[in-house]
């Protein structure tokens, strides 16, 4: 094996929310749900020492699953994810009732929960690990894309 062949790999992952948009023009200022998935694909060499539990593998599926996971699925699935400009009266009336309640200082597009979820993934990967790409679905037919090349990442 060549040291510059790179390998793409991909998970993809599920997990169903609600959100707000604060200010919206349309329906979506109102809270509603999406069924999320998210796809998330890393790039890396496969590693090549035949002691390794791990030989021929970029990066075991279940530590990417394990990091997706820990933090995003299992913050975010079944939750309700709002604005901070939403405002503390709101907070805390929900806050009361609903223990999934996640307040984010941006507004919960699906846009910006890509980039969020980006920058989130990126510091639990592996040294030798890059994020390549992640592909976020708000509905069967709408979806934003995050790529590192167009981030300089």
């Amino acid at each position: 094996m060549h040291e510059t062949n790179s390998i793409r790999l991909s998970k993809i992952f599920h997990f169903e929310a609600a959100h707000a948009l604060y200010g919206y023009d349309g329906k979506c200022k109102n809270i509603h749900g999406h069924s999320y998935k998210l796809i998330v694909t890393v790039s890396g060499i496969p590693i090549a020492d035949p002691n390794s539990p791990k030989n021929g593998m970029v990066m075991d599926f279940k530590d990417l699953k394990r990091i997706v996971h820990a933090q995003i699925i299992d913050l975010y699935d079944h939750a309700l994810i709002l604005n901070v400009r939403e405002g503390k009266k709101l907070f805390d009336t929900i806050q009361n009732r609903y223990e999934r309640i996640i307040i984010l200082p941006f507004q919960p597009s699906c846009e910006m929960l890509l980039l969020h979820f980006a920058g989130l993934i990126r510091k639990q990967l592996p040294e030798d690990i890059q994020l390549v790409k992640l592909k976020l679905y708000e509905t069967e037919s709408s979806f934003a894309e995050w790529y590192a090349q167009d981030n300089n990442a």
